[in-house]
């Protein structure tokens, strides 16, 4: 508003502080435009499967970074699975199949085809790639490590599962690119 000498008045009502309201909620509406984007776009999920623990970890929207999701429990892993693709979608699933120096399944392998048939019965639709988890237990030691994690916190097998199924889909991501 302008007052009666013609000079602009800030207050509440002046033009400036309506240009910025108009301006903000521009930016508001374009901003949930764009994450409602992708919030659409399926994600990939790694496991790490184990008999006791399983360490998930997902991609970005973009499908650029891995990021650690969560650790469950072996026999909750496909009900955790059910709960989370309701909730996102997912475009597949990437294993970490346990082989030995030569190449050949290790023992925990028979497990893993286990799981991966019961996987694929329960999303049939979801197409599931194997990887090879070779080291990615050793490498998610030294990365807590590297990253400066209290002693403590490594000890916390899950926290090593987490990472373990990261730098599975982290690899698996890098391969498809």
């Amino acid at each position: 508003m302008f007052c009666w000498r013609g000079r602009q008045q800030k207050g509440k009502g002046s033009p400036d502080n309506h240009l910025k309201f108009i301006t903000h909620n521009l930016f508001k509406s374009f901003l949930a435009n764009i994450l409602s984007i992708f919030a659409f776009m399926p994600r990939v999920v790694a496991i790490d499967y184990g008999k006791k623990r399983t360490g998930l970890a997902v991609t970005d929207p973009l499908k650029i970074i891995a990021t650690a999701l969560t650790t469950v429990e072996g026999k909750d892993v496909l009900k955790f699975l059910k709960e989370y693709t309701a909730k996102e979608e997912v475009e597949a699933f990437v294993l970490g199949m346990p082989k030995t120096l030569n190449n050949e399944d290790s023992e925990n392998a028979v497990h893993v085809k286990a799981f991966a048939e019961n996987l694929k019965k329960e999303f049939p639709s979801i197409p599931l790639h194997f990887a090879d988890e070779r080291f990615t237990s050793s490498i998610a030691k030294q990365t807590m490590i590297d990253g400066g994690m209290k002693k403590k916190d490594r000890q916390v097998k899950s926290n090593v599962d987490k990472i373990s199924a990261t730098l599975i889909l982290q690899t698996f991501l890098e391969s498809v690119r």
